[in-house]
């Protein structure tokens, strides 16, 4: 699997270099997205430019990366979809479920706006006062 890793202290961003994610990638998607997150990276932004394609097992990756990050109080961002791509995703009903962002730098926004309401939260002693 072809990718780059930029980290950064508050998020990383992951570029995949492929065109295709389908099953032979996905398990090495899914194993990368659980060693970062092991290396204490809480915030995940996936940069999909490259990619053209996703099957079934591509999109349960996708899912997979969600599910660990959000879990861990983090945020998992999918930017830069294709037509293609972004089509299966509204198809298959993920885009209600999914972090979905046109460009990489709308989610560095969104990783920033999320450390700051989480530490607007704790300064309310965890109460929402709206």
């Amino acid at each position: 699997m072809k990718y780059s890793i930029d980290k950064n202290e508050q998020y990383s961003i992951l570029k995949l270099h492929e065109e295709k994610l389908d099953s032979p990638l996905s398990p090495k998607l899914k194993s990368e997205f659980v060693t970062l997150n092991a290396e204490g990276i809480k915030n995940l932004i996936v940069d999909l430019s490259e990619v053209k394609y996703v099957d079934s097992s591509g999109l349960s990756a996708l899912l997979v990366g969600n599910r660990i990050y959000t879990e861990d109080g983090g945020i998992f961002i999918l930017t830069a979809l294709n037509d293609h791509v972004m089509k299966l995703i509204r198809i298959s009903q993920l885009n209600n479920v999914l972090n979905i962002l046109p460009t990489v730098e709308e989610a560095i926004d969104a990783v920033f706006l999320k450390t700051i309401e989480g530490d607007l939260k704790e300064e309310e002693g965890g109460e929402g006062n709206e």
